[in-house]
């Protein structure tokens, strides 16, 4: 389980970074969508980097996964455009905020129900305790 950790430590610190850069580029530029592009397109060369180097045979299977999966991809572009867009005004810490908190209630819903082939894992007065003061404790490094 260490790895894992370690591996979804480095991604949640990433995204603040990300955040940032992405606001700073779309200030720079003029166009919060034009600097989420270029992300994507840098995005888009990473991942079919990695894609070949692992494996590519996977995406033959693509035709069979349920449509509904892509949504994936629209809730990315719109998490990307829209912290592009509200970072450089609202800051990167308050935008950060609001997506931890939405974070926090959409994962205890998604592993509650077993949303989308999730591992179940009830949310149970302590766990639901956990949530509240993982939210409380953003909330106060933030005072929005």
């Amino acid at each position: 389980m260490a790895p894992y950790a370690l591996i979804m430590l480095v991604a949640g610190i990433g995204i603040p970074v990300l955040a940032a850069l992405n606001a700073a580029l779309g200030v720079r530029i003029g166009s919060p969508a034009a600097a989420a592009t270029v992300l994507f397109a840098i995005a888009l060369a990473t991942s079919a980097t990695v894609m070949v180097l692992t494996g590519p045979q996977a995406l033959a299977k693509i035709t069979i996964a349920p449509r509904h999966l892509f949504l994936a991809g629209v809730l990315i572009a719109f998490y990307v455009l829209s912290i592009t867009y509200v970072a450089p005004v609202f800051g990167v810490g308050n935008a950060v905020f609001f997506v931890l908190l939405g974070q926090l209630i959409s994962t205890a819903l998604i592993d509650h129900f077993g949303l989308f082939g999730a591992r179940v894992v009830p949310v149970d007065a302590t766990r639901a305790l956990g949530i509240a003061l993982m939210a409380a404790g953003v909330f106060v490094t933030q005072k929005v």
